[in-house]
């Protein structure tokens, strides 16, 4: 291979990385932008229909603060409720079966339209080092894009636990209410 044939490949394959680089940073903006336009502007008219509301529970003192905010919300208005708590989280789902129990009783419950209860892989675990947690947050980020088409929820619920990443990145591509 000669020289110069060695120069203009790597000014096209510079030249193609640029471009495609260019081209995602453009299609980023554009999505920020719309959603940004989206955002400003009110979703319906106030009406007292029912909300399809994703609930995402963390370990920790995250499934405490989210059961006392849905304690003071009409909940009412949300009439389904999908719970979602981490694979590995053996906790927060029990204690969101004993708060669904409290707030309506088994027979009111199924009139409100219920709730359901699931899992979804974590992103990071506790002291996983960043490096392997890239791999891991794709599989969660897959697997909340399955979860996402199956509930299409109108509202999503999150206080923050790293097990809210995956599905507020979907979220954001739906573009559903945060």
């Amino acid at each position: 291979m000669e020289k110069g044939d060695f120069c203009i490949s790597t000014i096209a394959s510079s030249h193609v990385a640029v471009l495609l680089t260019i081209g995602v940073i453009t299609i980023h903006v554009g999505r920020i932008s719309y959603v940004i336009y989206r955002s400003s502007k009110p979703l319906h008219s106030k009406s007292s229909r029912s909300l399809s509301t994703l609930i995402v529970l963390g370990s920790g003192g995250h499934t405490a603060e989210m059961l006392n905010l849905l304690y003071v919300l009409q909940t009412r208005r949300l009439k389904r409720r999908y719970y979602v708590a981490a694979a590995t989280d053996n906790m927060s789902l029990q204690k969101a079966h004993v708060f669904e129990d409290s707030l309506l009783g088994k027979e009111a419950l199924e009139e409100a339209g219920g709730a359901e209860f699931m899992q979804i892989y974590r992103s990071r675990e506790v002291g996983q080092s960043y490096i392997t947690s890239v791999g891991t947050t794709l599989v969660a980020i897959a697997h909340a894009l399955w979860l996402m088409i199956k509930i299409r929820p109108q509202v999503i619920l999150c206080n923050g636990p790293g097990t809210c990443i995956p599905l507020c990145v979907i979220a954001f591509l739906f573009k559903v209410s945060l």
